[in-house]
């Protein structure tokens, strides 16, 4: 009588630890379950971390149509022969008589408001009076940009000095009587705001490394722009005076100048 008690007993016993055991292994395998869902969302959440990754905050000066050219000019373009220039030219508002060069110094169009000038001008007031806005535009924009990262670097001569991207102001003149390097991405921008002349010294250069390029470089400059004989220069000047080359110095960039660019067998090449 007392087996027959005993026996269901621990029947009762065996179907509860069974119980337990198929209970945790669940438990196990939500737990399991689980985690892989987390470590799945985290790698979702880093991949698309790495897709966003921000790339800077500086953004290019909008040229407008004025991109279009090498060389723009309110009041005139001269040249002692030969220069070498490629990429468009023009004039405006001023006559095509204040384009003082020949047609062989230039492999691109030469763009006028009227028929006056070199024999290769291509009459188009409409889009040089769009280009001439424009131009001014971007010298307002960069000029108008707040928030310098650099404010009167080297107290305005940064000869000798490797340059990040980034934003610089200079409420003076600026000198680069000695190399310097701008250094950066493809990709990066640099916007230089000088309120005084811009002079750089005779066979002195501005470099560029690490994939850095012209294009993304602006010059915006008050005073008058004068680069030293044999040097080379890399970006675009926004010029609100004059932009002078002096006997064989070259640019890898832009020369939009508000009144007039002269040149002395020079080369300049639109990036």
């Amino acid at each position: 009588m007392k087996l027959k008690i005993i026996v269901p007993a621990l029947a009762i016993v065996f179907v509860g630890l069974v119980s337990s055991c198929e209970k945790d292994e669940l438990n196990d395998n939500s737990a399991d379950m689980n985690a892989s869902i987390e470590n799945t969302a985290d790698l979702s959440s880093n991949k698309q971390s790495d897709n966003t990754k921000p790339q800077g905050t500086l953004k290019v000066v909008d040229l407008g149509v004025a991109g279009n050219f090498a060389i723009l000019s309110k009041t005139g373009i001269t040249s002692v022969y030969k220069s070498s220039i490629t990429g468009d030219i023009g004039t405006s508002p001023i006559t095509g008589a204040a384009m003082v060069l020949e047609c062989g110094e230039v492999t691109g169009n030469v763009y006028s408001v009227d028929a006056a000038g070199p024999a290769c001008i291509t009459t188009s007031a409409n889009m040089l009076t769009t280009a001439i806005s424009n131009m001014q535009t971007a010298y307002t924009d960069a000029a108008g940009r707040k928030t310098p990262d650099f404010v009167n670097l080297g107290a305005g001569n940064i000869g000798g000095k490797t340059l990040t991207p980034g934003l610089y102001k200079f409420t003076s003149s600026v000198v680069i009587p000695t190399d310097i390097t701008l250094e950066g991405g493809p990709d990066d921008v640099w916007i230089f705001q000088v309120s005084g002349t811009l002079d750089m010294s005779s066979a002195v250069r501005v470099t560029l490394s690490g994939g850095a390029q012209a294009k993304n470089i602006f010059w915006q400059v008050a005073g008058a722009v004068t680069f030293g004989t044999t040097s080379h220069f890399e970006g675009n000047i926004l010029g609100q005076t004059g932009i002078n080359l002096k006997t064989g110095a070259s640019i890898n960039g832009r020369l939009l100048a508000q009144t007039a660019a002269t040149l002395q067998m020079n080369t300049v090449t639109q990036p």
